[in-house]
């Protein structure tokens, strides 16, 4: 079983501007917070934070070289929350998830759901599976928990790379169901003249937030031509985006047998139905001890 939205709106595109001196990556990913919303029951305030990670996670897999590629951010965090772990592909999938997905705060000070009180203190980890023997982990400490300004500082410092990275989840007030989810990611390749920094910086401080551009019909290439517009921006690539957890019966049936004879008997002897759960998507797959019994002569056969 295969759990995934449809692309529909839901979209990326990369792009880069200033003579390559200057790369970009925008997002609309409405549907995956909505459907990640929906299917771990996520408070208000954990649907906004877990739709910033997807949203960056998404921009951020792009990047990847590979199609099985594979990028994991994990919040290790003291907040309500308890931690978030999204995972994303080079082909638009995203899947996460909150630890404590029911988790709420009252508005912050300026009246929005209060993300960085919910993530509290604590890491942030890249982790990037790209095929080699040792997969890539950066770990910084969490800035500031707006999911934005902590991955802008895991860029400056585990990648070398200035980058602004702005993020945005939009909420209904009276059923809580996502109304717009976005971001865009922009980074300065080495060599970048001073002056381009200085006035992409002033261009960024200046934008209405991700949401507003998003809510007033902006796009991903709308948005990035509004700051990019004038240094040569030119769109290299546009891919639809969607949750997608990969996790099957067939997954599930791999990891009882890997229990082991013992562990397996153990479980027949308890003469009832087993329930394993993908934290991802939230599915649950059930085995009746008939069907744990036929694992179990499969198991010794093999």
């Amino acid at each position: 079983m295969e759990c995934k939205t449809a692309a529909g709106d839901n979209y990326l595109i990369r792009a880069t501007a200033a003579d390559d001196f200057i790369r970009a990556f925008a997002v609309t990913c409405r549907d995956v917070s909505e459907e990640a919303r929906q299917r771990h029951g996520l408070s208000p305030v954990t649907t906004a934070a877990l739709g910033r990670v997807m949203a960056a996670a998404l921009m951020m897999g792009m990047d990847l070289k590979n199609e099985k590629d594979m990028l994991t951010i994990q919040y290790d965090c003291d907040g309500p929350i308890g931690g978030m772990t999204v995972t994303a592909d080079s082909q638009g999938h995203v899947k996460g998830y909150a630890n404590n997905p029911e988790a709420m705060l009252p508005a912050n000070a300026k009246g929005k759901l209060d993300v960085g009180g919910i993530v509290g203190h604590g890491l942030v980890r890249v982790m990037k599976d790209i095929g080699l023997k040792d997969s890539y982990n950066g770990t910084v400490e969490i800035q500031s928990g707006e999911i934005g300004e902590d991955l802008a500082y895991y860029f400056a410092v585990s990648e070398q790379i200035p980058s602004v990275v702005s993020l945005g989840v939009l909420v209904d007030t009276e059923d809580y169901h996502v109304l717009q989810t976005g971001g865009f990611l922009i980074q300065l390749m080495p060599g970048c003249p001073d002056e381009i920094a200085e006035s992409l910086d002033t261009a960024c401080r200046a934008m209405p937030q991700i949401t507003t551009l998003l809510r007033e019909g902006g796009t991903p290439e709308s948005i990035l031509e509004s700051v990019l517009g004038s240094y040569g921006l030119h769109i290299h690539a546009k891919m639809p985006v969607s949750f997608q957890c990969d996790c099957s019966r067939q997954r599930v049936e791999k990891a009882l047998l890997a229990m082991g004879d013992v562990e397996l008997y153990s479980l027949i002897k308890e003469g009832k139905p087993v329930t394993l759960n993908c934290g991802f998507c939230n599915t649950d797959y059930t085995f009746t001890v008939a069907e744990l019994e036929q694992l179990r002569e499969k198991g010794k056969k093999s």
